[in-house]
């Protein structure tokens, strides 16, 4: 029996049952023919514990969204205090929290940023940045790259891959034409002709396996935005917050966008909550009709709260100085792994914490995910390109965790080069 108090299941499989029955069916399966039956119970740092008692180490972190761990007692301690005397608030009316936050964003964003405004989740975020774009420079063209991933809303899948955008009959590409990533040419062909409103990129393109950008691109392509008069959306929703080692992954670049998104990990895994910055030029709505876009949730004042912390905590300067440390710990043991199975783990894509581990097979990262998972730790595939783990540990990960977390890994690697060789015979 697994009594929750709220709820309670006789078995782990009446659970999943359920799940299927009343919640995704598709999703459900899909985990529970991978392997991966995992059902998240409680969560402490950076541990997760299956329903089960099986403890995973999590280096998923749901895009970030945990960067500090789960349930930082920091975290918890502000949202407990701030529920003494704040909730939801109410989105009409100037507020104490989103103001604070709005400041300390300002502050801590590029010179030329002016103004926040706020959404429940990031898909949400790139919606208002689309919409901010559209209105300032009263166009409706928006580039973004092949296989990128924004979010599952209205205007955010619209610039993402059309896995996403077609089953919804939202792939537009006369208003969100799209050009592979590094190709600076296919950038200045799609804003040529000045009708684009802005270029949309994720700093390091998560979703598609975090391929890195050569050196000069994304500048580049801000150059190619001022040259064309188009405007440049930073998504920093994954590269955000320190995962670089600067707190914004876009001024590794020495790029100033003119509106930028976080999200996921801003909301300290708490309470829902993503902004959006923008510069003075694109503030413009904001005095003609501060109604304009309306959120009942966003900017929640509780959530706000939260936010002010994690900003709090991600800039300490031992945090910088912590995340260069894992950052060469992990970039270390990672490469003597590699040196292991050089015909099998062939890549590593790294900036700071942020980090795709590239497999010599169609489905590589698939089989690396099934032994993690069985070997105690949490890193989920490359949705759009299946040979890349997504591996993205903590940015507060202590060195002991951080060895665990490698010596796994190394065991892990060595059972799924097995498994792809043993499918691969079969197949022969």
């Amino acid at each position: 029996m697994y009594d929750y108090g709220f709820v309670s299941y006789e078995s782990k499989d009446e659970f999943l049952e359920k799940s299927k029955r009343f919640w995704n069916p598709g999703k459900t399966q899909h985990w529970i023919d991978s392997g991966v039956d995992l059902v998240i119970d409680r969560r402490e740092g950076y541990f997760l514990y299956d329903m089960s008692g099986k403890r995973l180490i999590d280096v998923h972190l749901n895009g970030g969204t945990y960067n500090l761990g789960h349930r930082n007692p920091e975290l918890v301690q502000a949202l407990e205090e701030g529920m003494q005397r704040f909730d939801l608030g109410n989105h009409h009316f100037p507020s104490l929290a989103r103001t604070a936050l709005a400041e300390a964003l300002v502050k801590a964003c590029p010179p030329n940023m002016r103004n926040v405004i706020y959404a429940s989740g990031g898909g949400e975020a790139i919606d208002i940045a689309i919409k901010t774009a559209r209105h300032t420079k009263k166009r409706r063209k928006i580039v973004s790259v092949i296989k990128a991933y924004h979010g599952h809303t209205g205007l955010a899948v619209g610039v993402g891959d059309e896995r996403f955008s077609k089953i919804f009959l939202a792939d537009r590409p006369e208003e969100f034409p799209q050009v592979p990533f590094n190709d600076l040419d296919a950038m200045e062909d799609a804003l040529r002709n000045r009708d684009v409103a802005a270029v949309i990129m994720e700093t390091i393109p998560a979703t598609y396996g975090f391929p890195m950008p050569e050196p000069g691109y994304l500048a580049g392509v801000k150059r190619l935005c001022e040259q064309y008069d188009a405007l440049y959306i930073a998504d920093e929703v994954q590269t955000g917050l320190m995962r670089t080692g600067e707190l914004w992954g876009i001024s590794k670049h020495g790029v100033e966008p003119d509106i930028l998104v976080t999200g996921k990990g801003i909301c300290g895994g708490l309470y829902p909550i993503a902004c959006v910055v923008v510069s003075g030029e694109c503030a413009g709505w904001l005095s003609e009709d501060g109604f304009a876009h309306m959120s009942t949730m966003g900017g929640a004042e509780l959530g706000c709260i939260v936010a002010l912390k994690v900003l709090e905590i991600t800039q300490r300067p031992e945090v910088r100085s912590m995340v260069g440390f894992i950052a060469d710990r992990f970039a270390k043991g990672l490469r003597e792994i590699q040196s292991l199975h050089p015909d099998y783990f062939v890549g590593i894509r790294q900036d700071g914490l942020v980090m795709g581990l590239e497999f010599n097979h169609p489905r590589g990262a698939n089989h690396v995910m099934k032994s993690l998972y069985r070997n105690g730790v949490w890193a989920i595939f490359s949705t759009l390109d299946p040979r890349v783990l997504q591996f993205k540990p903590g940015i507060l990960m202590e060195p002991e965790l951080v060895d665990e977390v490698l010596d796994r890994v190394e065991v892990s690697v060595a059972e799924a080069r097995q498994e792809s060789l043993r499918l691969e015979r079969q197949v022969a």
